[in-house]
């Protein structure tokens, strides 16, 4: 993976197909995603349960671009050489699930990922400030993770402080939680070059209607200036 701050659209296969998801995971790519986002949950860290290393595996043969798993699981270090078998490009631990983040960082990006962090919204910025360097990514949630198609809650303010923070570090910042195209130019204006988008990539299409797929990512992407 060649850094750059380009605008990046990682459609979360969350809101996709679950009975088809190569198909999903291609005709996204087709038509225009740029990363492929996997929202991995426990039922104990947040209240859901979906994918297991396993499924994350199968996922990668249908993968061209860069697959980026959210790991919303606690504890998350005896579960990265897993993950990094089924072909994480990027793996993302949030810091609020366990006491030694610096050192899942640090695991991660010794099994050959880039490493992310990921922020919930009570959390603020300055707790990432001593992780900087050991970060590819910080994920700025929008939303209590846990569930898709929620209402976005407006952490520009956060944004904008991580921006200045990370100076010209290569660390991306992603935001994941009710992106579309109203909140879309929000977090790019405050400098985030990530976004997470899952239903509003997915509603009203399908792998037989792809091209609408295509229309809500190229949506968001002219919203946000990119």
């Amino acid at each position: 993976m060649t850094f750059n701050r380009s605008l990046k659209i990682a459609p979360s296969i969350l809101s996709a197909d679950f009975a088809d998801f190569g198909r999903e995971i291609r005709a996204i790519e087709d038509e225009g995603a740029d990363w492929v986002h996997v929202d991995v949950m426990d039922g104990h860290f947040v209240p859901n349960l979906t994918f297991g290393p396993p499924a994350v595996k199968a996922f990668r043969k249908h993968v061209t671009t860069v697959m980026d798993v959210h790991l919303m699981i606690s504890p998350v270090d005896s579960f990265i050489d897993a993950y990094a078998d089924a072909g994480a490009d990027i793996l993302t631990a949030h810091l609020e699930a366990g006491p030694h983040i610096h050192r899942t960082l640090q695991a991660i990006r010794a099994a050959g990922m880039k490493a992310g962090v990921a922020l919930n919204p009570g959390t603020p910025a300055d707790a990432v400030a001593d992780l900087l360097d050991m970060a590819d990514l910080v994920c700025v949630m929008t939303v209590n993770p846990g569930f898709g198609g929620q209402k976005f809650i407006d952490m520009t303010a956060k944004v904008r402080k991580l921006r200045d923070m990370i100076g010209d570090r290569e660390v991306h910042i992603e935001i994941d939680g009710g992106v579309d195209p109203a909140t879309a130019p929000l977090v790019v204006a405050a400098g985030a070059d990530v976004l997470v988008a899952g239903s509003a990539v997915f509603r009203c299409g399908s792998v037989d209607r792809p091209q609408v797929y295509g229309d809500n990512i190229r949506a968001i992407r002219a919203a946000a200036g990119g």
